[in-house]
């Protein structure tokens, strides 16, 4: 490893730990991305989605293929890109997850910028976490009405 790679502080977050691929050129460090399979610059955010695309596929058992990182969706004319969403089997989407760096407090106003994302997906969960807190939403269509829930969602069917 590299010197400069083993002087980095990642904060220790609160989903499980995991050895991501490391590396450090042109003076930024990269993590490997395995959705993607690619080298991607390693910020607060990334360091948070990384953990979450472990902790899905390796301890809660969600299939690989399910998962799909920043799907772009036009909002307002404007183009956002979601984080992570996971889709179910019959190519629908399941699980929104909205990621944000761990100094970032969840508030109401972050709750707010993923239910925009949210609006035009209608996932049945959606997840806010900053790697140390996590919101989990379960969403009832015909409500309309999100349910903050105390357990993560199973894969999805």
């Amino acid at each position: 490893m590299d010197s400069n790679l083993d002087q980095i502080q990642l904060p220790k977050l609160n989903l499980p730990h995991f050895e991501p691929q490391l590396q450090e050129k042109e003076g930024k460090m990269w993590i490997f991305d395995s959705l993607r399979k690619k080298q991607l610059v390693l910020t607060p955010e990334e360091w948070v989605r990384q953990h979450w695309i472990n902790f899905l596929i390796n301890q809660l058992k969600f299939p690989k293929g399910l998962l799909a990182m920043e799907k772009g969706l036009l909002y307002n004319k404007l183009l956002k890109r979601t984080d992570l969403v996971v889709w179910n089997k019959s190519g629908n989407p399941y699980l929104l997850i909205e990621c944000k760096a761990p100094k970032v407090k969840l508030t109401q106003k972050t709750i707010e910028q993923a239910c925009i994302y949210h609006k035009e997906l209608k996932t049945p969960f959606l997840l806010i976490s900053n790697g140390l807190q996590h919101i989990c939403l379960s969403f009832d269509g015909n409500s309309e009405k999100f349910t903050q829930e105390k357990s993560f969602p199973e894969p999805p069917v």
